[in-house]
């Protein structure tokens, strides 16, 4: 029989371990000490006895694992991006990725949600195993430490974060929420909420609970194609919920959090990149003050997909701006590591087989 694991400490919150330790006879405010230490900690954390106590530290150590993510790989990219493979305590990989950001000092973070996906998109790495688990708000919370420690050694902070790693965010929102909770804390030293930004490929239900949680963060709709009929060649849940319906869903989250919504598109060669496309999407967010990512294409080894030329990317850009649409081109990050999403966790799954 397979021992039973302990529960991660960081599943917890401040309170509900003090409230434990409370109950156990032992000093309550101890719980917020110990957070704090976890939080601010550069490396793997010494918790010792002299800075909670002998008793609040045995406590700790027989109930919980206080760090469940073992760093399996570490990728840095010729362009300062940092990619994390993490071995979770209660089993599969998870990436988590660092992008030093052009101020000094600061850099973003991907953070994922689950193990593996199963949203079936045909251009991501990530839904290639399907979908294997959720991850716990410990488990968001311990890929955020070990990019905070990621940042720290190279002399910066980490002062974004964007849920846009493996899985849907949308589709294990309780934990995603409990850890934005978590990690926006400002006695943690943590991200403020209008740094955290939420993707989802379009799951309506989770938008509108997203909406209405008073988190107010930032929510970004991988949207990819403005029909259809060519989205749902690209996402299989389109099926289920069409782009107007998302579309009206994101415009909404807008309205109610006063957050600017950014669609997230990712061009694909002859698939989604045409100037009559570029026209559709223009009409489709007309009236709406969004802005817009075009991402191209990050070939994956064994998907069909491939990079437009520069000159479909420039022409849809620019078709897009004299439409008035607002468009940024996203400079594409950390390709020598394999930094797409879920890329360095598919090549590792396959050489162990």
């Amino acid at each position: 029989m397979m021992p039973l694991l302990l529960p991660l400490l960081l599943d917890q919150s401040p309170e509900t371990l003090a409230e434990q330790l409370r109950r156990a006879g032992l000093a309550p405010t101890q719980a917020l000490r110990l957070f704090k230490t976890l939080f601010r900690a550069r490396a793997e954390p010494e918790l010792d006895a002299a800075s909670i106590g002998k008793s609040v530290l045995a406590f700790v150590r027989e109930r919980f694992v206080v760090r469940g993510a073992a760093l399996s790989r570490r990728h840095v990219a010729t362009d300062g991006t940092a990619k994390l493979l993490l071995s979770m305590a209660h089993g599969g990989f998870v990436e988590t990725v660092l992008m030093p950001s052009h101020r000094l000092g600061r850099a973003a973070g991907c953070l994922s949600s689950q193990v593996g996906c199963a949203m079936g998109c045909t251009f991501c790495a990530s839904t290639r195993n399907g979908l294997e688990r959720n991850l716990s708000c410990g488990e968001i919370v311990e890929q955020f430490l070990h990019l905070r420690a990621e940042a720290a050694h190279n002399g910066r902070r980490v002062n974004s974060l964007v849920f846009m790693g493996m899985g849907e965010p949308m589709h294990n929102l309780d934990a995603v929420c409990g850890a934005i909770e978590l990690l926006s804390r400002r006695e943690l030293g943590g991200v403020s909420r209008r740094s955290i930004t939420v993707s989802t490929v379009g799951i309506v239900p989770g938008i509108e609970t997203l909406r209405d949680s008073g988190l107010r963060v930032h929510l970004a709709l991988s949207l990819h194609a403005p029909d259809d009929a060519t989205r749902a060649a690209i996402i299989p849940s389109n099926r289920r919920w069409p782009v107007r319906e998302i579309v009206d869903a994101a415009r909404e989250y807008q309205r109610v959090t006063e957050r600017i919504v950014t669609v997230e598109y990712t061009l694909i060669d002859s698939l989604n990149d045409s100037p009559d496309q570029a026209d559709a999407l223009a009409t489709l967010l007309d009236g709406w003050r969004v802005h817009v990512n075009l991402i191209p294409c990050n070939p994956v080894q064994g998907l069909p997909h491939r990079r437009p030329s520069s000159d479909r990317v420039n022409g849809f850009l620019s078709r897009l701006r004299e439409r008035g649409v607002v468009t940024h081109l996203r400079r594409t990050r950390g390709d020598d590591v394999d930094a797409a999403c879920g890329q360095l966790r598919l090549r590792t799954l396959a050489a162990s087989q």
